[in-house]
């Protein structure tokens, strides 16, 4: 999308944006069998956000919503987990947990160095894909090599098993400048699927007055400073006072994530990364 017309979408109105959204969803709904579409969310308010606007979405269309799928990278802050027990309790919406089983396996601690030679061949193919050719490496979900195989790989190998033709994704043009680029329907290659954003040109604050218009839920971390959720290890908070309140016009919302994966999030995208 151009510059001009990106800007023009980013300072309408909430509603408006709102309204932009659902027809995303709907064009979406057009396209795609129930069955081929899905949803990935993080257990953040912007998934949040995206999850209740396609909830709201199939019912008015009176289809059966997509299917919801989470990633396990290995390092979950356990209010995530427990947030997202939670919503999808409350929902109603069965949630498909994805996770790379052979890196995994019963449980890794961060700083762990893993072999190799251990993993299997999908996996050291995958590494390959990364131009990485060390004999082994710490295990660091937020790493880039940690961060594909324990985000990018089982989220690809879930696309395939469960034939997934489309994918809801709460990426937002303001979140990281390797996402400035994006339009709200973005196709992918390996595997074939389209990636649908709905809410693209949303900003922060944005989604924080639709947060709390709508009255949806939210993890409790946002409420003690942190603004952008990723693992324990790699995400700190901005800020002592609750996210929806710091200065989100004028400091970064992912200062507190780890800065090696964010320097490499465009060669990380360009391999399948959300």
């Amino acid at each position: 999308m151009d510059a001009a017309r990106t800007q023009e979408i980013l300072f309408t109105d909430l509603a408006t944006k709102v309204e932009k959204a659902l027809s995303v969803i709907d064009e979406a709904f057009s396209r795609f069998a129930p069955r081929r579409l899905a949803v990935a969310v993080t257990g953040g308010k912007d998934s949040t956000l995206l999850l209740r606007l396609v909830l709201d979405a199939s019912l008015a269309a009176g289809r059966t919503p997509p299917v919801v799928v989470h990633l396990d990278e290995g390092d979950p802050f356990p209010e995530i987990t427990a947030f997202l027990d939670r919503l999808c309790r409350d929902w109603n919406v069965p949630l498909v947990v994805a996770r790379n089983a052979d890196l995994l396996g019963a449980g890794r601690t961060v700083g762990e160095w893993i072999p190799v030679s251990g993993l299997s061949e999908k996996n050291r193919l995958e590494l390959s894909r990364l131009s990485f050719c060390g004999e082994g490496f710490v295990f660091d979900p937020e790493s880039p090599v940690g961060n594909h195989l324990c985000k990018t790989v089982p989220l690809n190998a879930f696309l395939e098993q469960w034939k997934i033709s489309a994918l809801f994704t709460a990426i937002r043009w303001d979140e990281h400048e390797a996402r400035l680029s994006e339009d709200f329907f973005s196709p992918r290659i390996a595997p074939p699927h389209l990636r649908v954003h709905p809410v693209l040109h949303f900003r922060e604050r944005d989604v924080w007055e639709a947060t709390f218009s709508r009255g949806l839920p939210f993890c409790e971390l946002y409420r003690l400073g942190y603004r952008s959720l990723g693992t324990r290890s790699g995400t700190g908070k901005a800020a002592d006072v609750p996210a929806w309140e710091q200065d989100l016009e004028h400091t970064p919302e992912r200062a507190g994530r780890a800065m090696e994966k964010e320097a490499a999030m465009a060669a990380l995208r360009c391999l399948g990364y959300l």
